[in-house]
């Protein structure tokens, strides 16, 4: 592993930022690493995992970081940057972060730190579980996951390519986005499929010891809805605005397919099926 960075300090000892950690932390030729957690329990399960870095003194973590990774719910971004500014967060470093909205985030963040001339470049590594926290981190986690990347401040080139390559060095495939196209994408591809693995939940497990008689299609469609409900809740509300037409679209198909099913229109049901199948199958030939 290379980086043009020297230290990264990863702010958040969740999956991803317990995952990145690890990564770093496993290779020989890879930058210096430090964890912040805020909770000195999660600090001790990341030492134990090998993180010698982790720690939860923000001031401590984030001397001489030339590379910020905020990797904390969206929501508390804020206000751990208006910390880590009162920490010794400086000019020379660049922040990015692993949130899953970025609208939200180029519109908070730049502000608190323009003044102080700390660029901001977004980051949202497409990688994750719906198991949560330093016990379920991986160092492999991120190995060959799209990586969209936000640069609505228009930060330096140089910046942007020293970003981008930290990215590709824990195996990410990078791809550049405005905040809005953003957005737009994961609405579709990552926050519309939660609230569908969510709604088969609550249909198809309406009585919960039915599950016992489920097979593979039963685990497979509601295996994301086992995720965290407060980050969830937090993600579609932020991201509400992208996500209503996905949600429509959605209920427009289910209606459609209701009418067919009703109708015993069976070649049509066919067709249906035929055109989501098709799409799928599509699906793994790009991944």
């Amino acid at each position: 592993m290379s980086s043009e960075f020297n230290k990264v300090a990863i702010l958040g000892g969740g999956l991803l930022g317990g995952s990145l950690a690890m990564a770093l932390s496993s290779g020989s030729a890879g930058p210096a690493c430090s964890l912040w957690s805020r909770r000195e329990e999660t600090t001790a399960q990341a030492r134990v995992a090998g993180i010698s870095g982790a720690t939860s003194d923000l001031k401590q973590a984030l001397h001489g970081a030339d590379l910020v990774i905020l990797a904390v719910p969206v929501g508390a971004m804020p206000d751990l940057i208006s910390k880590s500014i009162l920490a010794g967060l400086g000019a020379d470093t660049l922040v990015t972060d692993v949130g899953s909205v970025k609208g939200m985030v180029h519109a908070t963040l730049p502000p608190l730190l323009s003044p102080h001339c700390i660029p901001f470049i977004g980051s949202h590594p497409m990688a994750g579980s719906e198991r949560g926290g330093i016990e379920a981190a991986l160092p492999t986690l991120f190995e060959n996951a799209a990586c969209l990347m936000t640069n609505d401040q228009e930060a330096s080139e140089a910046l942007c390519e020293k970003l981008e390559h930290f990215w590709k060095s824990v195996g990410c495939r990078t791809s550049w986005l405005t905040s809005t196209a953003h957005d737009e994408l994961v609405a579709r591809i990552s926050h519309l499929p939660h609230v569908l693995a969510a709604a088969g939940a609550m249909v198809a497990l309406r009585t919960p010891e039915d599950g016992r008689f489920g097979g593979g299609g039963l685990r497979d469609t509601t295996r994301v809805a086992g995720g965290d409900p407060t980050m969830w809740a937090e993600i579609l509300c932020e991201n509400r605005a992208a996500v209503v037409a996905p949600l429509r679209d959605t209920i427009d198909e289910l209606r459609e397919m209701l009418a067919l099913v009703e109708s015993g229109d069976h070649e049509n049901v066919r067709r249906w099926l035929a055109a989501a199948k098709s799409r799928r199958d599509a699906l793994s030939s790009n991944l």
